[in-house]
């Protein structure tokens, strides 16, 4: 079994958001891999399918980023998963929009659902893919940034960015499911 959290914010203020990339992400490899939707448990949007003969379950957690944590944690006790097997799929405004980026571990770097997550397992050893969103223009708040509509150039980027994700879940953290 593998867990994978697309972080976000809930309700249609935030869905066109580039602070969304995790859902979208999420939402994109779902219907890639034939995940169906199995409700709201814990915290979270659930789907589950299969890749490659292998269970996996995604979610979104229907609380603010900053609280995600907790319905990551509750989705990893059901589902009796470790930090080795869960990847979390956000946001980074330190990856050039348009780009991906797989890592294992490390910090929050200042990103609140991260954090969270961190927090609520006390472990920072999970995998990570980071959807590059870019700097804000100079004089914008990050916060500001990631949290305005995305308009068509932004929004070009982030489709890039989110297809590059997609190819790292799969290949990279997906593609290992049925060997261990």
């Amino acid at each position: 079994m593998r867990l994978i959290v697309g972080l976000g914010n809930p309700g249609s203020r935030y869905a066109r958001t580039l602070h969304n990339a995790g859902f979208l992400a999420v939402d994109r490899l779902a219907e890639r891999i034939g995940a169906r939707e199995a409700g709201i448990h814990g915290g979270a949007q659930w789907a589950r399918g299969a890749f490659e003969g292998a269970a996996v379950t995604l979610i979104k957690p229907v609380e603010y980023m900053n609280r995600s944590g907790e319905a990551v944690r509750g989705a990893m006790g059901r589902l009796g998963v470790t930090p080795e097997r869960l990847l979390v799929i956000h946001d980074d405004i330190d990856i050039a929009a348009g780009q991906a980026r797989y890592k294992v571990g490390g910090g929050h770097a200042g990103h609140n659902g991260i954090r969270s997550i961190i927090e609520s397992l006390g472990a920072a050893d999970f995998h990570r893919i980071r959807v590059g969103v870019g700097r804000p223009p100079e004089g914008m708040d990050a916060a500001d940034y990631v949290l305005s509509a995305a308009g068509p150039e932004a929004r070009a980027r982030l489709d890039a960015a989110l297809e590059a994700a997609l190819d790292l879940a799969l290949s990279r953290f997906l593609g290992r499911a049925s060997g261990g």
